[in-house]
C-alpha cells in the first residue's frame, strides 16, 4: 500500500499533490494540506490555530500575552471540539460556545469580546440534524468583526453547489470562507481528511498541526482514488441531481420538511432506537440507531442517509417501513422530532 512514513519525511508523493491540488481547486483556496482523517485534520488546525499569537501578528512580529477567541457551535462535530479543548492547554486560546445556528447568541459574543483575533468554526451542514448553517449570517459576521471564518464541510462537500464544491459553493459564499476541512470518507465513498486554504495557512497547520505531523501518510492507492472521486463529482453532474431528487421525494412521502439528504427521526429512548434499527434491517433498510454519546441522553434517533444510487421506489419502500414505527402525522410537516409506536 505505501507510503510508510509521514508527509514530511517520506510519506509525500505525485498522488498526494495531485489530490491536494484537486481539492484546492474545488474549494477555490490556494492550496490543500492533505490529513489521515476528517478528525485528524480538525484536530491540526485547532492545534496550528493555538499557536497562532505566538507565531502570527502584523509584519511576523509575535505579540505577547495576546489570546484568540474561537467560538464554536454548539452542536459541532467532537473532532473540533477536541481539538480547541487541546488548544485551551496552551493557555493562547479562549473558546466560546454560541447556541445552535442562533446568530444573535453569536452576534452577542462577538460584540463583547475584548480580543483582536477572533475565529468563528462551525459544520456547514450538521451531521446529526441535517441543517445547514447560516452561511451568509457568518459571512456577514466575518465582515463586521473581521474574523476568520472556518468550516468544516464533511457533509457538503460534492454534495452541494453546482461543481460539489460544498455549501460554500452552495451559498456563493466561497471567497468569504477563509479554510474549509473536509473528509473523503463521505461523499467521496473514500478515506481520508483535508483543510483546503492559503499557502500561509497550510505552512502554519504543516509545521504546528502535531495529527498530521506524526501520523503517517494516506497509502497512495487511496490518494489515488480520492482524486478519482474529485473528477467523478465535477463531471458526473448528474449523480447531484438524482441525490436531491430523493430528498424531494422523501419529503413528499412523508411530509417532513427535510432540508438535506441527511434525515434525523428522534424517537427517544437507546430501546426504541435499537429495535426500530433491527426491525428495519430485516425488511432490508440499514437505518442506523444514534445514541450517546453522539446525541444527548432520550434523544436517540433514526439517521437516514440518502444516495444517487437510491431510487424513488426505494424511498416508497422506506417509508411504508418506516410507518410501522414512526407517525409522520405527528410531525406536522416540520419537526424531526418523531413520536414512536413502539
Amino acid at each position: 500500500m505505501g507510503p510508510r512514513g509521514s508527509p514530511l519525511i517520506c510519506g509525500y508523493t505525485y498522488h498526494h499533490r495531485l489530490l491536494e491540488s484537486s481539492l484546492a481547486s474545488l474549494k477555490k483556496k490556494e492550496d490543500c494540506l492533505l490529513c489521515p482523517t476528517g478528525f485528524s485534520a480538525n484536530m491540526a488546525l485547532m492545534v496550528a490555530l493555538g499557536n497562532l499569537a505566538s507565531l502570527l501578528a502584523a509584519g511576523n512580529v509575535p505579540v505577547k500575552d495576546e489570546k484568540i477567541a474561537i467560538f464554536s457551535d454548539e452542536l459541532n462535530h467532537a473532532s473540533i471540539i477536541d481539538g480547541i479543548r487541546l488548544a485551551e492547554r496552551q493557555r493562547s486560546v479562549e473558546f466560546f460556545v454560541y447556541k445552535h445556528c442562533d446568530m444573535s447568541h453569536l452576534r452577542a459574543l462577538l460584540s463583547n469580546c475584548k480580543m483582536k483575533k477572533k475565529v468563528v468554526v462551525t459544520d456547514s451542514l450538521f451531521s446529526m440534524d441535517g441543517d445547514f448553517a447560516p452561511m451568509l449570517e457568518l459571512v456577514e459576521l466575518r465582515r463586521k468583526h473581521n474574523l476568520l471564518l472556518v468550516i468544516d464541510d464533511a457533509h457538503g462537500t460534492f454534495v452541494c453547489g453546482n461543481s460539489g464544491g460544498g455549501v460554500a459553493e452552495e451559498f456563493e459564499c466561497e471567497r468569504d470562507v477563509d479554510i474549509c476541512i473536509g473528509t473523503l470518507s463521505k461523499a467521496a465513498g473514500c478515506h481520508g481528511g483535508f483543510i483546503a486554504c492559503s499557502k500561509r495557512w497550510k505552512q502554519l497547520i504543516q509545521s504546528r498541526g502535531r495529527s498530521f505531523i506524526f501520523s503517517t501518510a494516506t497509502p497512495v492507492p487511496i490518494a489515488a482514488a480520492g482524486h478519482a472521486a474529485v473528477i467523478v463529482a465535477k463531471r458526473e453532474t448528474w449523480r447531484r441531481r438524482e441525490l436531491w431528487n430523493r430528498v424531494e421525494d422523501f419529503r413528499a412521502l412523508t411530509g417532513i420538511a427535510i432540508s438535506s439528504p441527511i434525515i434525523s427521526l428522534i424517537v427517544g429512548s437507546e430501546e426504541k432506537a435499537l429495535k426500530a434499527s433491527r426491525e428495519l434491517l430485516k425488511s432490508g433498510f440499514h437505518v442506523t440507531a444514534i445514541r450517546p454519546p453522539t446525541v444527548p441522553p432520550n434523544s436517540c434517533r433514526l439517521r437516514i442517509a440518502l444516495s444517487a444510487a437510491h431510487t424513488t421506489d426505494d424511498l416508497r419502500k422506506l417509508t411504508s417501513a418506516l410507518s410501522s414505527y414512526i407517525n409522520f402525522q405527528d410531525t406536522g410537516g416540520t419537526s424531526l422530532h418523531i413520536h414512536s409506536k413502539l
